[in-house]
């Protein structure tokens, strides 16, 4: 008979759809728990915990210098797990009832500037060769789709439509969304693939995206590729692919694109999730006002 933790993950992957490093997450924060309140409490069952043991271990976690955003990362992790105990009747009451999540700073994602962008694709150039060519077009299909990295290491081959401009991504929760590509996207997808067809061995053939010696690419080696190219034009200090597609969103929105649309773009389920990106069309919007309005001048 499986026990709660492993129902717990068959729960996550088959009805919620999560990605294999989003359930790890989870299940890693609740084996920690569990290893916490045998120590502290000698007490393993951890579905019959109440919520000053819950407590105790923020303490804990607080104390031994963990940020309140990794804290409220771990107490979501416990929230979703009793939830699930309660959805089957394992317990009646969840201990995270009355949870309260840890207060922390609201933090502010500087996207690149148009210069910023328009610098970098001077500097780069034409590109040359299978490594030029992909670099230069992973750092272009970021900003002008707003994928995900996920989203892009996961491109399949079979989803990029160069006949429509089209490519069909897998987001969060294993939602399928279909982007619409630029022509001079397009262009560049096209003289990829004719480099990508001249490499031998090619294992993870399915990809779309592939290194040098036709393995899919990881997620570090996306990060250091964005973090490098920036790195030439930007002194910000965050540089990276979340980066490029808060950018994607603040350039449309400070380009006269609704929200709604820019919500479909970039897969979100709610405004809510988009909103985040208004602060800073917001700043410009006050500029273009101050400088337009006859009653400033």
């Amino acid at each position: 008979m499986k026990s709660n933790k492993e129902a717990f993950r068959d729960y996550l992957e088959l009805e919620k759809k999560y990605s294999a490093h989003t359930i790890n997450a989870y299940l890693n924060d609740i084996t920690f728990f569990e290893i916490f309140n045998a120590e502290q409490f000698q007490q393993e069952n951890v579905e019959r915990v109440n919520y000053s043991q819950i407590r105790t271990w923020i303490v804990s976690l607080v104390d031994d210098g963990i940020s309140n955003v990794s804290v409220n990362r771990k107490m979501s992790s416990l929230k979703a797990f009793y939830k699930f105990l309660l959805k089957t009747k394992q317990i009646e009451v969840s201990p995270m009832l009355k949870h309260k999540a840890l207060k922390t700073p609201k933090i502010v994602q500087i996207p690149f500037s148009e210069k910023e962008l328009t610098d970098l694709m001077q500097q780069v150039g034409e590109p040359n060769g299978f490594e030029e060519v992909r670099d230069k077009l992973i750092v272009d299909l970021f900003y002008t789709t707003g994928i995900r990295r996920a989203e892009l290491i996961g491109l399949m081959k079979a989803n990029v439509d160069l006949s429509s401009n089209v490519i069909k991504v897998l987001g969060k929760r294993n939602k399928e969304r279909i982007i619409p590509i630029l022509p001079v996207i397009t262009e560049q997808l096209r003289v990829y693939l004719q480099e990508r067809s001249l490499l031998e061995n090619i294992q993870d053939d399915k990809y779309f995206f592939i290194s040098v010696k036709g393995l899919k690419l990881s997620e570090s080696f996306v990060y250091r590729l964005i973090n490098s190219y920036f790195s030439r034009v930007s002194e910000k200090v965050k540089k990276s692919p979340h980066v490029l597609r808060h950018t994607f969103a603040t350039h449309l929105l400070n380009n006269g694109a609704d929200l709604n649309s820019v919500k479909e773009l970039l897969g979100h389920s709610s405004l809510a999730s988009t909103q985040v990106y208004t602060h800073n069309s917001l700043t410009e919007l006050k500029k273009v006002y101050a400088n337009a309005h006859p009653r400033n001048k």
